[in-house]
């Protein structure tokens, strides 16, 4: 296994080509068990590979050890709307830009404005796009107005009144999503949203609205999967990432160093930073999600140690801090914090400002040559060829990444979004 430390520029320099494997259609999960808990789970420990079931996760971790979840939740992110001549547009609302933060915007009750991508687009020149909605016994007319380029998604406003008065109704935008919005599920299922996906797309844990793509390994936790771990004294503690349509965003240069990662906003609370603390700051992490979002908060306490009074916004982890943090570090420029100096760092900035909840971003790419700080396990599921997700998993397990794939392809394993499980405890 090869889970060698290299500079940043070696790690810019890997060739996505490198981290590909046959993947036939026919593998692809296009809908989940029907018991999420009944799917398989590989289990890496140590170098050795076996096959279980998910129900014997909480009998593979260490007795009152720490998980980590992702309770983000998908909303109905897919609005179509005809224009007259009968073309259809798809409007797919990525995050919002006024109000900026998820929460107001879902509470907004007749205007917000949110980044989005548009389906026939070359349809949708100029004008306002708009229809007549049902919403909790209201009538209303629904407007679509675009905006300016960013870059590959468009700024579109929003407008909702009563169709009969044209003025505003008790509806938040939240509950127009939630009454004529679609899931969106994965581009690589192939298939049209089903009212099953609306359950089954979802953890059972999920709370805080707006990812436009599911937390995909927390969708086998079953309640009596969560009451095992109880049983066995193992700490639950969750953390908010929105998963953004970039997830599924294709690597298409050869080397890394020219792809961009995409901005995902984070939540984490005091209590989940003192929780991590108490367990010595090692944490099983439940996805890549957590993962991330758990590997942020070192570098997050890295700029908090420079910038003791920085705002929330400037705690953003850019796309290569990590690996420009480590080069000054091994060049003795400055002194390496410890994981759990950062976290000491982050609590304290929390008790300063009378933060109950940290909200930030990240941009974070982890690959190999990344130096994992909290995360010692990791439950996720089989990710796509040359994804940025493979890289992150070949940064934990090194190159025994490959062996674990080729025995999940022998041995009938399903992959992607509705696939199977595994367990990487290196």
């Amino acid at each position: 296994m090869n889970r060698t430390k290299m500079d940043k520029q070696t790690t810019q320099q890997i060739q996505i080509s490198a981290y590909n494997y046959p993947l036939p259609d026919e593998r692809i999960a296009k809908f989940p068990l029907p018991e999420r808990d009944s799917s398989k789970l590989l289990v890496y420990r140590g170098g050795g590979i076996a096959t279980h079931t998910f129900t014997d996760l909480p009998g593979l971790l260490p007795e009152k050890s720490l998980v980590v979840f992702n309770n983000t939740k998908v909303i109905q992110a897919r609005l179509y709307f005809r224009k007259p001549t009968g073309a259809l547009i798809e409007v797919f609302c990525l995050e919002p830009a006024l109000p900026h933060d998820y929460a107001l915007s879902f509470q907004q009750r007749s205007r917000c404005s949110w980044l989005c991508m548009v389906g026939n687009l070359k349809k949708w020149k100029e004008g306002t796009l708009s229809r007549i909605v049902r919403v909790k016994g209201h009538t209303l007319t629904l407007t679509a107005t675009r905006g300016e380029n960013r870059g590959t998604s468009h700024l579109v406003t929003f407008e909702w009144g009563s169709a009969a008065t044209e003025s505003s109704a008790e509806v938040a935008f939240a509950e127009v999503l939630e009454a004529v919005g679609e899931l969106p599920i994965p581009p690589y299922l192939n298939r049209d949203t089903e009212e099953s996906d609306k359950h089954t797309y979802q953890t059972v844990y999920s709370k805080i609205e707006g990812s436009v793509a599911a937390p995909t390994a927390g969708l086998h936790f079953t309640d009596r999967v969560m009451e095992a771990l109880d049983h066995r004294g193992i700490a639950r503690e969750e953390v908010t990432l929105h998963v953004g349509a970039g997830t599924f965003k294709p690597v298409k240069s050869e080397a890394i160093g020219d792809h961009e990662m995409h901005t995902e906003y984070i939540s984490v609370s005091r209590r989940t930073i003192a929780r991590l603390m108490a367990h010595g700051g090692n944490a099983t992490a439940v996805g890549t999600t957590s993962v991330r979002t758990l590997e942020s908060l070192y570098y997050i306490g890295v700029t908090l140690s420079r910038h003791p009074d920085a705002t929330e916004e400037l705690l953003h982890v850019p796309q290569w801090m990590p690996y420009d943090y480590a080069a000054e570090v091994r060049a003795g420029h400055t002194r390496e914090l410890s994981p759990m100096e950062a976290l000491q760092v982050i609590d304290a900035y929390m008790e300063r400002h009378a933060i109950e909840v940290l909200h930030t971003s990240t941009q974070i790419i982890i690959a190999p040559g990344y130096t994992y700080h909290y995360v010692r396990r990791m439950v996720t599921n089989f990710h796509q060829p040359q994804s940025t997700l493979l890289l992150l998993v070949s940064a934990f397990v090194g190159d025994d990444w490959q062996r674990i794939y080729d025995y999940a392809l022998s041995n009938g394993f399903r992959f992607l979004s509705y696939g199977d499980s595994s367990l990487l405890m290196p």
